[in-house]
């Protein structure tokens, strides 16, 4: 005896439309699955996920009515895909395109960093040739670069820049606030603020690498 689920053709496209989504969902879960454990390209992989997401949009759309929740529509049906829901609705782009964004994010971020430091260096050494070497005076300087220079996650902790801050702000915070360098020690604070730059521009990675 054959059961019928629908009595007009209305709810008969509907149950093709329900038909759909529920593929949709779990073709995106296994292909989620197939990139992770690299069984298909990435270029594979963002080419069919564009189209079922792209599928899906238009579906859950159309569905909006009789679909108004999606999570609770996976629910009802027991679907266990919650990669699925993650790249179709919470997403909503593959995640070669959330890594490509993530890694430019982080290149303009670093990028700021760099233009930070190079301009707290600068200050610092134009600061000591204009004879500003009061300790109220230096200090913030080297509090600020030492500052820019730990933001930089490409500089290991021994980095030359790094250590010789470090040294300079502990024995400036054993003077007072009006205590001066001498001449001496303002001209070996330059040295080391000019070596330290030196190191630090050779550090950063050329273009292309």
């Amino acid at each position: 005896m054959e059961v019928k689920l629908w009595n007009d053709k209305r709810e008969r496209e509907m149950y093709d439309n329900f038909a759909e989504l529920f593929a949709i969902i779990k073709a995106t879960e296994k292909l989620e699955k197939a990139y992770v454990r690299d069984i298909i390209s990435p270029m594979e992989y963002e080419t069919e996920c564009q189209k079922l997401i792209a599928h899906f949009k238009t579906l859950s759309s159309t569905l909006k009515d009789t679909v108004p929740n999606i999570e609770r529509f996976h629910d009802t049906y027991k679907m266990d895909c919650p990669t699925a829901l993650n790249r179709l609705i919470t997403s909503g782009v593959p995640a070669t395109i959330e890594h490509r964004a993530a890694a430019a994010i982080s290149a303009t971020a670093s990028a700021a960093i760099v233009a930070e430091c190079v301009q707290n260096f600068i200050t610092a050494m134009d600061s000591l040739k204009l004879n500003m070497v009061a300790v109220d005076q230096v200090h913030p300087l080297l509090s600020d670069l030492s500052a820019s220079l730990n933001k930089l996650s490409i500089l290991p902790n021994d980095f030359e820049g790094k250590t010789k801050m470090r040294e300079w702000i502990v024995r400036l915070s054993k003077m007072g606030a009006a205590d001066e360098l001498t001449e001496q020690q303002a001209r070996q604070l330059h040295f080391d603020l000019e070596s330290s730059y030196n190191s630090f521009m050779a550090a950063l990675p050329t273009a292309g690498t």
